[in-house]
């Protein structure tokens, strides 16, 4: 008797529906929660915590994270199918860091597979090289973060190097999955020019990959932090300004590579 991939269990903080920026096409969003990264630009403070939480919204608690099976997940994300269908699109696997429930986001994509949807992942990369190569196959895109080339700066920001990530981003590249780099780009961290060229330069030797996303900081999770009774710490941080935004989008052109603001 086969598994029972549907009635695997896992944890989600939300599914968002009709997304254009996650993947090909229309697509469903589904976050599922922990990461073991502590982005201080995180615009979902709410992911980084495996354990379900509390967040204070109009003066009341709400609830975030719900224990859910691979099946109550897919009967909604099934719901749009005629929209992936004409776009191209399906879904994705978010968070968080997805591959941080390795179980529950195999038995996602392989049960989304086998009722013909597309699938995607947004990742940090930053896991064991047996799961990525475990869930590699059930996956048609992969939209990789890649912060700094710099492990000791990587560690400083992020609270782990960035060892995993580039080990991975080789793994990916020389796979039959399509790979696209995104760079989420915040002053003080990685926003000189030098330190995007280095992130080009690596992305220039991994195989088949064309494009870099450049994702610009911003502050449109901030209230989250103190819905969830954190601080927040880049308060003193300015958005990248337009010049600067055509600047490093010009590094990535001039080094051969599609760039683009967002993703």
């Amino acid at each position: 008797m086969g598994i029972d991939y549907l009635g695997v269990r896992g944890r989600i903080f939300d599914i968002q529906k009709f997304s254009i920026h996650d993947g090909p096409g229309i697509r469903s969003i589904v976050f599922l929660k922990g990461c073991m990264f502590r982005c201080p630009w995180c615009c979902n403070p709410e992911s980084q915590e495996f354990h379900i939480q509390t967040m204070m919204r109009d003066n009341q608690e709400k609830v975030i994270g719900e224990d859910v099976t691979v099946g109550q997940v897919l009967r909604m994300v099934e719901q749009d199918r005629a929209y992936y269908r004409r776009s191209n699109g399906g879904m994705t696997l978010s968070g968080g860091e997805c591959m941080c429930q390795p179980d529950f986001a195999y038995a996602l994509l392989k049960e989304a597979r086998e009722i013909g949807l597309k699938t995607a992942v947004e990742t940090t990369g930053a896991v064991n090289d047996e799961i990525v190569e475990r869930l590699l196959p059930e996956i048609n895109d992969v939209l990789l973060d890649i912060k700094h080339m710099n492990p000791i700066k990587h560690k400083e920001f992020i609270g782990k190097d960035n060892i995993l990530v580039l080990e991975n981003a080789k793994k990916i590249a020389k796979s039959k999955v399509r790979l696209t780099v995104r760079v989420p780009v915040v002053p003080t961290f990685n926003d000189e020019p030098e330190e995007i060229r280095d992130i080009v330069q690596f992305v220039k030797t991994l195989p088949g990959v064309e494009k870099i996303h450049l994702l610009p900081y911003h502050r449109l999770g901030r209230d989250k932090y103190t819905a969830l009774g954190r601080s927040y710490s880049l308060d003193h941080i300015e958005p990248l300004s337009n010049e600067k935004r055509k600047e490093l989008l010009k590094i990535v052109s001039d080094n051969g590579l599609k760039g683009q603001i967002g993703g």
